[in-house]
């Protein structure tokens, strides 16, 4: 909690100070991000490790929040936080209605970008994919592990549409407790999950000198003819990867 009681003292005294002189100190060089330190050459293993230390570190409230960016199909972009509810060797998994402006962007536009942001470790990961509807029988199963209060919020909010005003949710949740009682089950509303499968996850490793660690994994056609041994170099499960220069 010391980082983000420092952070915040500089916030409240920042209010003559350009933004530009503000400064945070990252990893020293001994602490570098080296490709001999990754023992499985795969980015879903890197991930992993990276993340039980989130997960693993008091001042990271939610660990899973990711900004995630979506293009429409006139080529705007928008951007957005959700929560990473799965991460496995298929891809990144996260839950939202499907009338909302990002599913929307989807549907004309699968190609979408995630980023991870971990102040407290000086760590960042990107990550790029196409993103694809889970099944109706998965969504509907993480529905329901869900507190029954959030089931009820999916099922009143038409998430991104323009409403009158806050009291209007306030009585569809009351219609909706009405009519399903203090234990009738909440029925799906239009809402689900998507996965994005990555053809791109970089890892980023902030450093005091401004000198950043960054590796990058890649997949996909014909990936592998790239690999030389010198500036790109194979991976493990079809993966490539190389370190790219702050």
């Amino acid at each position: 909690m010391r980082l983000i009681s420092s952070i915040r003292k500089m916030s409240q005294n920042a209010s003559g100070v350009q933004l530009s002189a503000l400064r945070l100190k990252y990893h020293e060089r001994k602490d570098a991000f080296l490709e001999e330190n990754i023992k499985v050459k795969n980015p879903f293993c890197v991930f992993r490790d990276w993340l039980d230390e989130a997960l693993n570190t008091k001042e990271i409230l939610e660990p899973n929040a990711a900004a995630l960016a979506t293009v429409n199909a006139e080529g705007k972009p928008s951007n957005r936080f959700v929560l990473v509810k799965e991460a496995t060797a298929e891809g990144f998994t996260f839950f939202t209605n499907y009338g909302s402006r990002k599913a929307e962007d989807i549907a004309g536009n699968p190609n979408v970008a995630i980023s991870i942001y971990w102040l407290p470790l000086r760590r960042s990961i990107r990550i790029e994919g196409v993103a694809e509807k889970i099944s109706q029988a998965d969504s509907l199963k993480y529905f329901h592990e869900r507190p029954r209060a959030s089931q009820i919020g999916a099922a009143a909010s038409p998430q991104s549409q323009r409403i009158p005003s806050r009291g209007y949710l306030d009585e569809v949740e009351s219609g909706i407790k009405a009519k399903l009682g203090a234990d009738g089950e909440v029925p799906l509303p239009n809402w689900g999950g998507y996965l994005v499968r990555p053809s791109l996850i970089e890892f980023w490793q902030g450093q005091t000198d401004r000198l950043h660690d960054r590796i990058r994994f890649r997949r996909g056609p014909n990936v592998e003819k790239e690999v030389d041994g010198k500036l790109t170099h194979a991976g493990e499960d079809g993966w490539i990867y190389e370190r790219l220069a702050p």
